[in-house]
């Protein structure tokens, strides 16, 4: 199995974050928690920072860094489960199909502005009717000269009340059997007449992050917004998933390690009947399964990270990731919680918060039953 290889510019670039997170968003989170909405100008300290767009070429305006410094970068935004910025969605997917499917001109203009924090962007692909299947979307895309003519509805949209550029999941075919072939991507920006943002929704966990109704109303873009062919953005976004769910892996292991961390803190230092509670055998027993549950995460995952560096983690692997990794995140942040006893339902613990944002990612991304489908069609 191969080793992933750090260096000192990795350590660099974590330290860079970790005093950025400290500054910025560690004394903020809480209030943007009560707001449901991180700060506007927390993007532009960030792009200011360089902590957006890592891994895109300078020439685009990015750092030019390797996948590791995103795993980096996740890990110590979850050491304090600091989950309301919308980075990875904005650098980690859509400037990946911005690099990988615009135009050279759509990559100049938008990226730059990406990596500086001046625009914000978002991928609109759920809608009321439509979860995992993306095949069946009903916001239509109709050509009119050299327009597209957008109407529909989009839902659960990560950054949808500062998106200023959103890549939109469209039915430019609409003829029966299309199917796949039917779906594009067009890139709308939010300053277009007709779109409008709908409520920011209220949600169990991710509290912080902005998450909202987009609506599209007769909304007109030219067709050289569209990324890439027509027709071809179902593929697009099957090419895309593996690297997603590697990503969405990334998050949960990074947070069940500190999961683990706060609990073997906090047993060690809260007393029951005389006594600390992890010398409890059943304190101990329980935390050697989750620490064997975190250790194996990690090394699961780290093969995963070599695979997608070396262009080889296939669809089926990446969704045994995907799959495995929140489902393990899940069991060990209940039993983390347990054994904090009451004090573990209190907000102000990050291990509340901890499992209150771990439920989701057994949905997005793709659902634990959308991945053991994709892994049964496999055998």
């Amino acid at each position: 199995m191969d080793a992933l290889s750090y260096g000192s510019e990795h350590d660099q670039f974590r330290t860079t974050a970790r005093r950025f997170i400290e500054k910025e968003i560690a004394p903020y989170h809480a209030q943007w928690e009560k707001d449901g909405v991180v700060s506007r100008e927390l993007w532009r300290k960030a792009g200011q920072a360089g902590l957006l767009l890592t891994d895109i070429p300078a020439e685009y305006g990015g750092a030019g860094a390797d996948f590791l410094t995103i795993g980096i970068m996740t890990e110590e935004m979850m050491r304090g489960m600091y989950t309301g910025p919308g980075f990875r969605v904005h650098s980690d997917i859509v400037a990946r199909y911005i690099l990988h499917y615009g135009s050279e001109e759509q990559k100049r203009k938008w990226l730059p502005q990406m990596a500086s924090g001046e625009t914000v962007g978002a991928i609109a692909m759920t809608e009321p009717g439509t979860g995992s299947d993306l095949q069946s979307v009903r916001t239509m895309a109709v050509r009119d000269g050299d327009d597209y003519v957008i109407a529909g509805q989009k839902t659960f949209i990560t950054n949808g009340q500062h998106a200023d550029l959103i890549i939109v999941i469209c039915k430019t075919d609409t003829t029966a059997g299309a199917g796949a072939k039917g779906v594009s991507l067009i890139l709308v920006e939010a300053d277009r007449p007709g779109f409008s943002r709908g409520r920011n929704l209220e949600k169990i966990g991710l509290r912080a992050q902005d998450t909202s109704e987009l609506f599209f109303e007769q909304v007109r873009v030219p067709v050289s917004n569209r990324l890439g062919d027509e027709g071809r953005g179902f593929a697009y976004l099957m090419q895309e998933l593996p690297r997603e769910r590697l990503l969405i892996g990334i998050g949960a292991v990074a947070a069940m390690e500190a999961v683990l961390g706060w609990t073997l803190d906090y047993t060690k230092q809260r007393k029951a009947f005389g006594k600390p509670i992890i010398d409890f055998q059943n304190s101990r027993f329980k935390l050697a399964e989750v620490k064997t549950e975190v250790k194996i995460a990690r090394v699961f995952l780290d093969h995963c990270t070599a695979l997608h560096m070396k262009g080889a983690l296939d669809v089926p692997t990446a969704a045994m990731c995907k799959l495995w990794l929140t489902e393990t995140y899940g069991r060990v942040v209940d039993t983390c919680l347990q054994l904090h006893g009451g004090y573990g339902y209190m907000w102000e613990y990050p291990v509340a918060r901890a499992y209150a944002d771990a439920r989701v990612n057994r949905i997005f991304g793709g659902s634990s039953e959308i991945m053991k489908e994709i892994i049964g069609r496999s055998l």
